[in-house]
């Protein structure tokens, strides 16, 4: 599944919600997936990390098609098979 397939998924499941909550509400939402992330990072087990995971790209997918952002084009446009500041692959940027 393509980044684009799976943000259309979830604007089929979750756009009227999403719509009704509003883009700060869902952006809040984003944040506190992260936080978890964050907190599942700290411990050891993977499955959890997993999912977490799946919660901030839900999030963020929700977050694009509110904004009408395409999340595969957007992504590919800045990053495309290279690094954005030095323009090489792999990143040769100081550290």
């Amino acid at each position: 599944m393509h980044i684009s397939e799976f943000q259309q998924m979830m604007k089929k499941v979750y756009f009227q919600k999403d719509f009704d909550r509003g883009v700060k509400a869902n952006f809040d939402w984003l944040v506190d997936e992260v936080q978890e992330l964050g907190e599942a990072i700290e411990g050891t087990n993977l499955k959890e990390i997993e999912k977490e995971f799946a919660d901030v790209l839900a999030w963020l997918a929700s977050l694009a098609n509110l904004l009408g952002i395409n999340l595969e084009s957007a992504a590919l446009d800045k990053y495309p098979n290279k690094c954005p500041k030095c323009q090489q692959s792999p990143c040769n940027c100081p550290a």
